[in-house]
């Protein structure tokens, strides 16, 4: 199995990656024997994954690492780095490899303490690797003076440092930045692909993986979670019921008030599942008593940690928003599909009833008003807007259609 297993449905990234990291492999070798490097080389020190949410951005970044990690003997037989067998690959995947650091964010925002941090790190030569790889799995998050303190490491990187930046556009990445990087551009696998990798790396029966494939629309991540996860299942459920039960004010704000409080519980189990230890591993590592006295002088730092778990619950529960509301689109983009007649195949045909009944009561200029509600919803969620307002302005705009 090599680094571009898990790599689905894109075989044109593949192919420009593999022959940089061939290319990055031929330069450090004639680096290091003096010889004049390869001409037209396809490796660069900045690139930028962009594509839709679940088209695989990190995973290509990761992948990439890998392969520039390899350590493969085959190398020198003219075979192709990333293996996914040897040393490198493997601790470059497990995320264990001393030379590659893989940012990601559970917080709202990268800001500009953590990118110096970041930046710092990045201008130390490889401790054991070929190359010093940092791999910012979530680039639009960066604050704009987070960017622009990156935009210069970006500029005048080390010799052997390589930036991987992932975002889902061109867009929401600085100017300055993106016209400093290589750009490929992932796309969303088709739902076969998707279904074949659940059935074939996760164990998955074949009818619920096509199911979860379907009801994503592609979407890896998303999928795998809906095959495997009865609270996903759950939840899910209880979006697709939101369209039938917005027939009065009444009805509007107490789906709204649902829907939050599904998002709410989210975020409190992913709570349970890391605060808890989190918690107990920084009191054990401050030096806390038996009965859990604190040393004096670390009342800041348990501060500072409860502050970031905030934080990190405030952006779970966004994220299970944005979550119901994709289903939600998902539902009125179904509903559009049969009130124009389109052979397109539904995502959510396990509700056929319900989105029959609002195909027939409603018609195309109300499902698409609709639709725009939901982006709506989104936007306002974007500018901060109180959850549960934004929702409940939704709700009301989803029943006047």
């Amino acid at each position: 199995m090599t680094v571009w297993d898990d790599l689905v449905g894109q075989d044109r990234i593949q192919l420009t990656l593999s022959a940089a990291a061939r290319d990055a492999d031929a330069l450090v070798t004639a680096t290091s024997s003096g010889t004049a490097p390869p001409e037209a080389s396809k490796m660069t020190h900045a690139w930028l994954f962009t594509g839709p949410p679940g088209s695989g951005r990190s995973t290509a970044a990761r992948a990439f690492a890998a392969a520039l990690q390899c350590t493969s003997p085959d190398r020198a037989l003219g075979g192709e780095p990333g293996c996914g067998f040897c040393d490198g690959c493997h601790t470059s995947l497990i995320g264990t490899h001393a030379d590659v650091d893989v940012i990601r964010t559970d917080l709202l925002s990268i800001g500009v303490k953590e990118t110096r941090e970041l930046v710092r790190r990045a201008q130390l030569s490889p401790a054991v690797g070929r190359w010093q790889v940092i791999v910012l799995e979530d680039a639009d998050r960066l604050t704009e003076g987070a960017g622009n303190v990156l935009l210069k490491a970006v500029e005048e990187p080390a010799p052997r440092t390589v930036w991987l930046l992932c975002a889902p556009s061109l867009e929401d990445v600085l100017p300055t930045i993106r016209s400093r990087c290589r750009h490929l551009v992932l796309s969303t696998p088709s739902m076969e692909a998707v279904a074949d990798v659940l059935i074939r790396r996760d164990g998955i029966e074949p009818d619920a993986a096509h199911a979860a494939a379907r009801a994503t629309q592609g979407h890896i991540g998303r999928a795998r979670r809906l095959a495997t996860d009865e609270r996903a299942r759950a939840r899910r459920a209880t979006v697709l019921k939101m369209p039938l039960r917005v027939d009065d004010i009444g009805g509007c704000l107490k789906a709204a008030q649902e829907l939050i409080d599904a998002a709410t519980e989210d975020a409190k189990q992913v709570a349970e599942d890391v605060d808890v230890k989190e918690t107990e591993d920084m009191k054990a590592a401050l030096g806390a008593s038996a009965g859990g006295r604190m040393p004096r002088g670390t009342a800041g730092v348990m501060k500072e940690l409860a502050d970031r778990q905030k934080r990190r619950s405030t952006r779970t529960q966004r994220d299970s928003l944005d979550l119901a509301l994709t289903d939600l689109t998902g539902f009125y983009r179904d509903v559009l599909a049969l009130q124009l007649g389109s052979r397109v195949a539904l995502a959510n045909g396990d509700v056929q009833d319900a989105l029959d009944r609002i195909a027939r009561a409603s018609t195309p200029e109300r499902t698409l008003r609709r639709i725009e509600a939901i982006v709506a919803c989104r936007q306002a969620l974007d500018r901060n807007v109180a959850p549960l307002l934004a929702v409940e302005s939704m709700a009301v705009s989803l029943r006047a259609g």
